[in-house]
Order: structure tokens, then C-alpha cells, then sequence
């Protein structure tokens, strides 16, 4: 366990350039200095390598932009208590992935409702009856509904005024209400 997250520890090490700033020479001190039994109470709290490199990362880069990279008064108070917080955040990230993929995991269980083939039934009945339509009401509703066309438009395409457009839909709309009824009566 240590060994593993010693790793994420000396890769880190490796990466603070040497020519390291004065003022922030603490922050390599503060690595040094309690770097070890922050990485053993990371994995007791996180239990895995790469969270617990991880929030070893971010809690040293907290520690470097400390209010403008100013020493804190008590570094290894900031330290543990950085390095718990970001732990923690980790694992409630964690818990809310697991419920998003255990939510997605139910709704990719349960079967389609039975609503959905009365839907797709319906939707037949509406094509077959919108084909009955007199032509002027069918082409109204099929470029104003099913192509989604502002009457303005539909108007100019069949050489119609927009009122008459609205009153053709109108009368579709009606005749198609009944006929479904009907069908669905039957």
C-alpha cells in the first residue's frame, strides 16, 4: 500500500522543477516533512492508488496557492485538513456515480410500457387518417405539423392566404379528432 502510493509521491517529487521560487520552499519542506503520513491516512480513507495520488496532488497545489502562495500558520493542520476534505469529495463523487450508473442500469432493465405500442398504433391510425384528408387540408397539416412550417410559410408554398392556412388546419384538426374517435370506438 505505501510502496504503491510512495509512486504517486516520487513522481511528484520528480516533477517540482529545482529552480523552485524561495518563497515557495516551504511547500517542498511541508512534501518532505509530512508527505508519508499524509499518503497513509489518504489510503485509509480512499483505498485506492489513484485517488489517493490524486487528492496527494491536490493537496499540495492547495498548499502552493495558499492565499497567493503566503506560508500558512499551521501547515500540517492545512495539510491533513486539505488532504481529508479533497478525500471526501472524492468519495462523494464517487457515491454519485455509482447511483447515476445504477439508475442508468434500472431504467436500461425495465421493459418498454405497454403504452408504447398503444403510441405506435395510434400513430398509424393518425397517418392513415391525415392520407383521407381532402388535399388542401392535408397538405396544410403536413407542412404545418409534420414539417413544422409557420403558417406564413405553408401560406406562400401552397399560394393560400395565412387565414385560409389557419382555417384549413382548423377543419383538419376537427375531421381528424372525429375519425380517430371512430376508431377508437370501434
Amino acid at each position: 500500500m505505501l510502496s504503491k502510493a510512495q509512486s504517486c509521491r516520487l513522481l511528484w517529487d520528480f516533477a517540482v522543477p529545482k529552480s523552485l521560487s524561495t518563497s515557495q520552499k516551504w511547500v517542498l519542506s511541508a512534501m518532505q516533512s509530512y508527505g508519508d503520513q499524509l499518503i497513509t491516512m489518504l489510503w485509509r480513507i480512499l483505498g485506492n492508488e489513484q485517488d489517493v495520488c490524486d487528492a496527494y496532488q491536490d493537496t499540495f497545489l492547495h498548499l502552493a496557492h495558499y492565499e497567493m502562495g503566503i506560508k500558512p500558520r499551521n501547515v500540517k493542520a492545512y495539510l491533513f485538513r486539505s488532504a481529508s476534505n479533497t478525500a471526501i469529495s472524492i468519495l462523494r463523487r464517487r457515491i454519485i456515480e455509482k447511483k447515476n450508473l445504477l439508475q442508468i442500469a434500472a431504467v436500461q432493465e425495465t421493459p418498454p410500457p405497454a403504452n408504447d405500442l398503444d403510441s405506435a398504433n395510434l400513430q398509424q391510425q393518425l397517418r392513415a387518417s391525415i392520407t383521407k384528408l381532402p388535399d388542401q387540408l392535408r397538405d396544410v397539416v403536413t407542412l404545418h405539423d409534420l414539417a413544422e412550417l409557420p403558417y406564413a410559410q405553408v401560406a406562400k408554398i401552397l399560394e393560400l392566404t395565412e387565414g385560409t392556412a389557419r382555417v384549413y388546419r382548423y377543419k383538419a384538426v376537427q375531421l381528424l379528432a372525429v375519425w380517430m374517435n371512430k376508431e377508437k370506438e370501434e
